[in-house]
């Protein structure tokens, strides 16, 4: 056992792992402390260790990013808020957490990818669920909302992205251009929302939310009202070609 244990560090192991709690001879090791190759232990099967040790290994190594931005939960979807400093992300955030909706992170969000098209944005440990708010200072969501009104982390499945409206910007009115950004080489879908005195931003929000799970259930009322109107022209003009041929 001890020269087939010696073959294996003949490889240069980064470290070893006896699983199962099985026993191991102080002949092990002793070679393996003389070859200076960390020797672990675990009560975990094989497959458990192995398991584990991958998904900390793809955690560890996967791509991250920063982002100046706020995170938020809405109905189970990660909206992330992007815009320029001061245009009230942090008090749209603030808002929706009074709703009954989950705070991640604010003003630096870490994102990671985490596989091929999948973004987890999480909080800066230092920041925590910490909110900035001009003119009141900084608050502490958990210490006043209570525990659910936060997140440790979420998928960002949707870019919200506050703008100061624009007088000359043809802003999209029916929804049937699709805007998407790009994070750490992943696309998802980006919706620019002009801000105006009394706009409810919070409310949109929701609605931004709750419209991006219809369409991953496959309904979306800009395609079937377009559908409709045509459906409608194409009604219309049948009629008419009829009322034109009839000559009774």
């Amino acid at each position: 056992m001890l020269e087939a244990f010696g073959r294996v560090l003949d490889l240069s192991p980064p470290t070893i792992v006896v699983t199962r709690s099985l026993p191991v001879p102080d002949s092990v090791v002793h070679l393996a402390r003389e070859r200076g190759i960390p020797l672990l232990r675990s009560a975990r099967s094989a497959v458990t260790v192995t398991h584990e040790l991958n998904r900390h290994l793809e955690r560890a190594f996967a791509p991250s990013t920063e982002v100046h931005g706020t995170l938020v939960d809405v109905y189970g979807v990660g909206l992330l808020f992007t815009g320029r400093s001061g245009i009230g992300k942090s008090e749209c955030a603030l808002d929706l957490v009074e709703r009954g909706h989950r705070l991640v992170a604010d003003d630096i969000v870490e994102v990671m990818r985490t596989s091929e098209s999948v973004l987890i944005g999480r909080f800066r440990p230092l920041l925590q669920h910490n909110i900035e708010i001009r003119g009141v200072g900084v608050i502490d969501v958990q210490a006043i909302f209570g525990i659910h009104a936060i997140r440790m982390q979420k998928r960002i499945e949707v870019a919200v992205e506050l703008q100061d409206w624009d007088d000359q910007v043809d802003y999209e009115r029916v929804g049937m251009e699709r805007r998407t950004t790009e994070i750490l080489g992943v696309e998802i879908p980006q919706v620019v929302l002009p801000l105006n005195p009394g706009k409810n931003i919070t409310v949109i929000s929701e609605v931004i939310a709750l419209d991006f799970m219809l369409k991953i259930y496959g309904y979306d009322a800009a395609r079937i009202l377009n559908e409709r109107i045509v459906k409608s022209i194409r009604q219309s003009r049948r009629l008419k070609r009829y009322l034109e041929q009839d000559q009774e």
